[in-house]
């Protein structure tokens, strides 16, 4: 079985996007774009220059209330999400609190065929198991592809969000914890069925990240 892995990227101009998203996808097989890193205006430049690789690409445009740097209003966040699907990414992940809030979004994204990545994140702590089990039900009701992800302030922590892989169902799921506790669950969630796992070219975007070579190292001692 090939373990796969998707490179976070957050750049602040389309150019440099573009050449980030070239040497990435030869280490990775897919890769998140981190849309909220540009400024609004530069969200359709930096679309039309990658197209051809969006096939490839999970796109993010996440808000500052969900641990994002989109500085704008929700009215024009909404509309450039809009303006995302329209590309047909490999996936476009969306909070589940924004599509919980914004059914006529979710109405909209299910008219385009949009392949939505539903994501949760609690940047203080890792909830209880029936919480979280509980969450994973709410979530697949907009779609079967699931990213869950606490942070863990301790080995149990990790621990109960890998079990979640036990009460998965039909969900492609993504599930581990941020930060040094977490660190070894980001390896470990591929070996549980997690479609791949989120790794940085070089510095983690994401507390407790792995970059693409070292996981590639761990993953290859596995195989020997």
């Amino acid at each position: 079985m090939k373990y796969k892995t998707c490179i976070s990227i957050g750049e602040n101009t389309p150019e440099k996007i573009r050449s980030k998203l070239k040497v990435a996808l030869k280490k990775s097989d897919y890769v998140e774009i981190r849309l909220d890193f540009l400024k609004s205006e530069q969200v359709p430049k930096t679309l039309e220059i990658i197209k051809k690789d969006l096939n490839k690409v999970v796109c993010t445009l996440r808000p500052k209330t969900e641990g994002g740097k989109f500085a704008g209003n929700e009215k024009e966040r909404i509309s450039i999400i809009k303006l995302i699907a329209e590309y047909n990414p490999f996936l476009l992940d969306i909070e589940f609190n924004t599509l919980n809030k914004n059914k006529e979004l979710f109405k909209y994204l299910k008219s385009t065929k949009t392949k939505l990545l539903v994501s949760w994140h609690d940047f203080k702590k890792t909830p209880k198991n029936s919480e979280l089990k509980n969450k994973i039900k709410q979530m697949s009701k907009f779609s079967t592809n699931v990213k869950i992800v606490s942070t863990a302030k301790s080995t149990d922590d990790s621990t109960r969000m890998l079990e979640l892989y036990n009460n998965k169902g039909k969900n492609n799921l993504i599930s581990f914890a941020m930060g040094d506790f977490g660190r070894i669950s980001r390896i470990l969630c591929l070996y549980l069925g997690s479609p791949y796992t989120y790794v940085s070219l070089g510095k983690a975007i994401a507390p407790g990240q792995f970059s693409v070579d070292e996981v590639k190292k761990i993953i290859n001692l596995k195989k020997k």
